[in-house]
């Protein structure tokens, strides 16, 4: 069990003005922010995060939206912390997610889902190291 998760606060968000009360909601949560950017990224580079996914019949539209608009990217840590992101964020479907966490209180839809969250420790340190060299990594 890892003690670090990565998460992206996605363009929907961005473009709503709610990244600085997501940051805030995150670190009042007790999680320790260790690497941080604004970025925004390409389809190309879209498509390559979520290549897992290419199959399925979203990708195209998960692609697009998430190259439409600016994201802030960041490495957090606290004990537990993919299992510990994850409660916080919520279900994918805000109208199913539990009431006060970040996809209840900032989603519009399941797919403008306000933020990303890694679903394993695996993942965690794969998405953390696509956005953050070692020297971003702190």
């Amino acid at each position: 069990m890892s003690n670090r998760t990565f998460t992206m606060i996605k363009p929907d968000a961005m473009k709503n003005g709610h990244a600085g009360a997501i940051l805030d909601r995150i670190i009042k949560e007790g999680f320790r922010v260790v690497s941080l950017k604004m970025t925004k990224l390409s389809k190309e580079k879209a498509g390559e995060f979520y290549a897992v996914h290419a199959a399925r019949p979203f990708y195209g539209e998960l692609v697009e939206f998430m190259s439409s608009g600016v994201i802030i990217a960041a490495i957090l840590e606290k004990p537990n912390a993919v299992a510990a992101f994850r409660t916080l964020i919520g279900a994918t479907n805000p109208a199913q997610a539990e009431a006060g966490t970040i996809r209840k209180l900032f989603a519009t839809s399941v797919g403008e889902n306000a933020v990303h969250g890694s679903d394993s420790d695996e993942n965690a340190a794969i998405e953390g190291n696509f956005f953050f060299s070692g020297l971003e990594q702190f």
